[in-house]
């Protein structure tokens, strides 16, 4: 039996639609799923179990003996979300909480940390354990996911098997309830459907032209395929936390060419200033250093941004098909 929190979320949804392809279908499922939008992500799913995500922590001390391993992908992932009492309570205290029980019961655990843990990246992209206490996330978010990673750290009292994933900019199907928070590429794709073109933030810095600034996004199908292959590995040798990447990043005007490219149109930009209140924090350039993943046996081709492109406005988008 296999536990994903956020299980009706995007990127949750998507593991468990990977499980299924993999004949794993004894899973239980753990979320909110108070919102008929977002359980759409999980309708005609293979699953043994759905627990709220009130009621898991009761649910997993009478049936801990049953689980082999906890995917925890639920939590709060609004970037503009301030309160801190919310991210604290989601992010950081359910974390632990998931955390003690996989240490108590010997259940291996893998979760999701973020690249907002990075901030403005001035002190680069490398997972390095060492920088960890250093960093200075942007927005109350990606400080939940810092605090939880330098706890774990600290921690005497660990799973037997534990890795910790940031993942970077992910896209891909099963984002239709995410409003605001889904993807650029998503919103992309319906810019140029009602209006033809694509806005994107113009260039503030000598060094950028407008829709050079660049981004490592991740198609949500490689991501899957890392959190497949780390079920398989639980190497305790591997324990810690990792990027989660491609470890290429591509600018946004490569993205706006791969979706007009898709929908065969030609590329129409406007480039629009970006607003003053984020101009100051606004990230020029992420991109992954993968070289920790690759070290402990991870082989597989990331996608690139056209290929993951093609293959979620095509098969997805386009038809308004989930995953």
């Amino acid at each position: 039996m296999i536990v994903v929190t956020g299980s009706a979320g995007f990127i949750g949804s998507c593991l468990v639609r990977k499980l299924n392809d993999e004949f794993y279908n004894d899973l239980v499922l753990v979320d909110d799923f108070s919102n008929p939008l977002k359980n759409r992500n999980i309708e005609g799913k293979n699953y043994s179990l759905k627990v709220e995500r009130s009621k898991f922590f009761n649910w997993l001390d009478t049936n801990h003996k049953l689980v082999q391993l906890i995917f925890h992908l639920g939590a709060r992932t609004d970037t503009t979300e301030f309160n801190m009492d919310i991210l604290n309570e989601l992010n950081l205290e359910y974390s632990r909480k998931v955390w003690e029980k996989c240490y108590r019961y010997g259940i291996p655990l893998i979760y999701a940390s973020s690249a907002a843990t990075y901030g403005d990246g001035i002190l680069g992209y490398d997972d390095s354990h060492e920088t960890v206490e250093k960093l200075q996330p942007l927005n109350p978010y990606g400080i939940s996911k810092n605090e939880f990673d330098k706890w774990a750290l600290k921690q005497d009292q660990k799973p037997y098997f534990w890795i910790g994933l940031k993942f970077f900019n992910v896209y891909g199907p099963n984002e239709y309830h995410k409003g605001r928070m889904a993807s650029v590429v998503f919103h992309a794709f319906h810019q140029i459907k009602k209006e033809g073109k694509i806005r994107l933030f113009r260039s503030h810095r000598p060094d950028y032209e407008h829709g050079e600034q660049k981004r490592d996004f991740i198609y949500v199908k490689d991501v899957t395929d890392v959190l497949f292959y780390l079920m398989h590995h639980r190497n305790p040798a591997f324990n810690g936390i990792y990027n989660l990447g491609t470890g290429q990043a591509e600018s946004f005007n490569a993205l706006a060419a791969s979706l007009f490219g898709t929908l065969g149109l030609d590329p129409f930009i406007e480039y629009i200033d970006t607003p003053e209140d984020i101009r100051d924090k606004y990230q020029y350039f992420t991109q992954a250093r993968m070289e920790k993943l690759r070290n402990i046996g991870y082989e597989a081709k990331f996608r690139s941004l056209r290929e993951g492109v093609e293959d979620y406005v095509s098969e997805f988008l386009l038809k308004e098909k989930y995953w």
